[in-house]
């Protein structure tokens, strides 16, 4: 049954007069200056149908106005943002959430026996940590599962998600407005595509939701880390190593996948080996760290090692491959007989490795010290020439 301002106001006591909204980044936006309108009692809430307090702001420059949806109680009873109802930490529908942490949602749909749950979530909630959720998340949140959620979170606020609305207008070629048009003047997407078609009851209940059921087929299709054919491999590869890590720290998060028979840490490639005594540790710290095991601030590279066959170890031993003749093929022509006994001549010995034969047959060189020979005695030139010019001019030397 719905409670609204004009009717049913014995229950009036048990609407929300929230001073602040419970908002993620992405829907704050990136501008520190922030002004924001607040109206009490100004909208039901689209999960129990109670008024609530109102917020409306701007994100930044160039972005929609955004307000609240939903109640604070609805908001901490699933622990995700009242504007997109995603969750808080991680940034992702709840039906990825809960399926990750295997949550049951226990919230009752019909009117009556929601609103007798929501007023007993209020009186429990009177007397908790504002800034956690009220169910049976925060026990989950605790343990060590959540791999999914650390491979699909999104570590940075997403702020093309607060751009404006297409242009109605514009799409069908009547807008005015120019580049004073608040929407945005693209194409729209396609109407048969199920991101198109959101509800936001689906999203807070988890079913049906189109965005969590995307998000699950990429976890699905993610790559995984198959372990080599040898099983004599122990060894894993630690590669994005930030400054200032350790072996004690590096030993601390491998120590509890089985016992380690050595750690070897090359602080110059930003890399580390960690070999298990056992296969099975190997496979377990691999399932365990690959693409999760985050140190630092930054997420660790996990490889299997490789043994020194694989290294190029037993390539040396191969032997050539001879390989079959082509037939119908001529062959090779045989060189001609000059060339072939200069090559036999300027061939050196098997055993000959400075090439002494040469300076044996070279000819002798002349007696020290050296000296040119005489220049000629007469130089014709083309226009000193006998033929040309008189004897007389040019006499023969004697």
């Amino acid at each position: 049954m719905a409670t609204s301002k004009t009717t049913n106001t014995y229950n009036r006591q048990n609407w929300e007069d929230a001073e602040f909204p419970i908002l993620c980044q992405t829907c704050l936006g990136d501008n520190p200056y922030l002004r924001m309108t607040k109206e009490k009692y100004g909208k039901e809430c689209k999960i129990c149908s109670r008024p609530f307090t109102v917020f409306r702001w701007c994100p930044g420059a160039r972005m929609r106005f955004k307000k609240t949806e939903v109640c604070q109680t609805c908001s901490r009873m699933k622990n995700v943002c009242q504007t997109c109802l995603l969750d808080l930490e991680y940034g992702l529908p709840i039906q990825v959430r809960d399926a990750a942490l295997k949550v049951q949602d226990d919230l009752p749909r019909s009117d009556v026996n929601k609103e007798y749950y929501i007023q007993n979530m209020d009186n429990q909630m009177a007397s908790w940590d504002p800034s956690q959720p009220a169910n049976s998340v925060t026990g989950s949140r605790s343990q060590a599962a959540g791999e999914l959620l650390l491979k699909l979170a999104r570590t940075a606020p997403y702020y093309k998600r607060n751009r404006p609305h297409v242009c109605s207008f514009w799409v069908k070629g009547e807008c005015r407005r120019g580049e004073e048009c608040p929407y945005r003047h693209e194409r729209p997407t396609d109407p048969d595509d199920p991101l198109a078609d959101q509800n936001i009851k689906d999203r807070y209940y988890g079913v049906n939701d189109p965005v969590a059921e995307k998000l699950m087929r990429r976890a699905a299709s993610m790559p995984a880390l198959p372990p080599p054919e040898d099983r004599s491999i122990t060894t894993l590869y630690i590669g994005n190593l930030a400054e200032g890590i350790t072996e004690d720290t590096l030993r601390s998060h491998f120590y509890q996948f089985g016992e380690i028979r050595s750690l070897t840490l090359v602080p110059r490639a930003q890399c580390a080996f960690v070999q298990f005594t056992t296969r099975a540790a190997a496979e377990h710290a691999a399932e365990k760290t690959f693409n999760k095991l985050v140190i630092h601030g930054r997420r660790l590279t996990i490889k299997w090692g490789k043994t020194q066959g694989r290294l190029g170890g037993d390539k040396v031993d191969q032997p050539a491959r001879s390989l079959e003749p082509v037939p119908g093929l001529p062959g090779a022509l045989p060189p001609p007989p000059g060339i072939a006994i200069q090559h036999a001549q300027l061939a050196p010995p098997p055993d000959d490795f400075f090439n002494l034969h040469r300076l044996q047959t070279a000819a002798p060189l002349a007696p020290w010290p050296w000296r040119p020979p005489p220049p000629p005695l007469t130089l014709h030139y083309p226009s000193q020439d006998p033929d040309r010019m008189g004897s007389h001019l040019n006499p023969p030397h004697p």
